[in-house]
């Protein structure tokens, strides 16, 4: 039997969910809606893989999901959201997250991602897999052009709040994520960029047409 810790906070996400996979007659499904929860089945109970929301009441999927492998590094976890999680992926993999699956997705995808996560296998959506082919961090104007080109829109919006200067407990509130998780996404934005700080990642962004003159108002 492959036993599955399912975090979420909506019931009818959580029910369903649930549903569809012991349908598979294998599979028996454990529900959590809270970090609180998650931590203690986790600490009393042994699981084949968990899913988990990307958005949770209490906390960060990805931040909890943090917490969960310190204690125990062989965990296998899986994003389970319907947001865009293209941002987040060089975290997730520093982290050790397996993947990611859509909500969206049907259940013989969802079953066949779960199956292929218990064989070690990354799960990742085809077209993330493709963007990262296409990123180059340095090199040519044809280089630069492509990196412009990459910047998601998320990482923009990172851009757009530095050149207003703001810090980056302010930042993470404007673009809805914990601060952890942005210190991450600057990482990614200054390898993109090829820079080693928020002012000098404003400046490039300035003069590859990313950000305008209007951009930069202090506030």
């Amino acid at each position: 039997m492959i036993h599955i810790l399912l975090v979420d906070d909506h019931p009818m996400v959580m029910e369903g969910t649930k549903m569809i996979l012991e349908q598979e007659g294998d599979i028996k499904v454990y529900l959590a809606d809270s970090a609180e929860k998650v931590m203690d089945m986790v600490s009393s109970q042994s699981f084949d893989v968990m899913l988990f929301d990307l958005h949770i009441a209490d906390v960060n999927g990805i931040d909890l999901a943090e917490q969960v492998l310190r204690m125990n590094s062989n965990a296998i976890i899986l994003i389970y959201t319907g947001y865009e999680i293209n941002n987040h992926f060089n975290l997730m993999i520093e982290i050790g997250i397996f993947g990611f699956i859509s909500k969206s997705t049907n259940r013989e995808q969802l079953v066949t991602a779960i199956r292929c996560a218990l064989k070690g296998e990354v799960i990742l959506p085809l077209s993330l897999v493709k963007q990262l082919r296409r990123t180059k961090f340095k090199g040519s104007k044809a280089d630069e052009e492509q990196t412009t080109s990459t910047v998601s829109n998320m990482e923009y919006e990172i851009l757009k709040e530095i050149a207003k200067g703001k810090s980056n407990k302010k930042i993470a509130e404007v673009v809805f994520m914990s601060q952890r998780s942005l210190e991450y996404s600057l990482t990614n934005l200054f390898l993109k960029l090829n820079v080693k700080s928020r002012m000098e990642a404003a400046i490039k962004a300035k003069q590859m047409g990313i950000l305008m003159d209007s951009d930069f108002i202090l506030k």
